[in-house]
């Protein structure tokens, strides 16, 4: 599974070689097609594990207790971190959206693993309006893919982005200031006025 993940994160679904896989694995393609049946059902299989580290992690935080701003604050610091430290997640995702999800959909399990980090944000959400510390009508999915922008899209355009403003944006110093910015803005915005107030 590390040999496929670091195929299909350098060279895209399109590329990947079942025979690089099995060479670097030290494997054989017999294996793998009895284990995984195809190339594109080994994707599969990595994208689910891939998410599953991401998702097996969120729920093992314990930020639950907390004040309902700080616990998602806490839970974006994580996702900035584990983004940060696991850039291949990020091309494989960026990999499977040029694909349009076709992989990804064919995968029950990354949907179903899904939605327990969405019910948290809900739980924070409604705890955090009803105690009146956090915005009302705050919808969850909407926050997390907000949180997700602000923890990926400097990765997934770090190339084009350095190119073109003539800076390293892969420089621990302007990641260090981009993190504690994104984290006051999502902060501001979960303690600002209802939407449409």
């Amino acid at each position: 599974m590390k040999t496929a993940r670091a195929e299909f994160v350098r060279h895209g679904f399109a590329g990947a070689r079942i025979a690089r896989i099995v060479a670097e694995s030290g494997s054989n393609p017999r294996m793998v097609y009895h284990y995984f049946g195809s190339k594109s059902e080994l994707y599969v299989a990595v994208l689910e594990d891939a998410l599953g580290d991401l998702r097996s992690k969120e729920l093992l935080l314990d930020v639950e207790h907390l004040d309902p701003l700080e616990g998602l604050l806490q839970l974006f610091d994580f996702m900035d971190s584990h983004f940060e430290a696991h850039q291949d997640l990020v091309r494989l995702l960026v990999t499977e959206n040029l694909l349009k999800g076709r992989y990804m959909r064919k995968s029950a399990r990354i949907r179903e693993m899904s939605f327990p980090v969405l019910e948290m944000i809900a739980r924070f959400l409604t705890r955090g309006e009803t105690e009146g510390r956090l915005a009302a009508g705050l919808d969850p999915l909407r926050l997390y893919v907000m949180m997700v922008a602000l923890t990926q899209f400097h990765l997934s355009n770090v190339h084009t982005l350095s190119i073109i403003f003539a800076r390293d944006l892969s420089a621990a110093e302007w990641r260090r200031a981009r993190a504690a910015d994104a984290r006051r803005m999502l902060a501001a915005f979960l303690q600002s006025e209802a939407p449409g107030s």
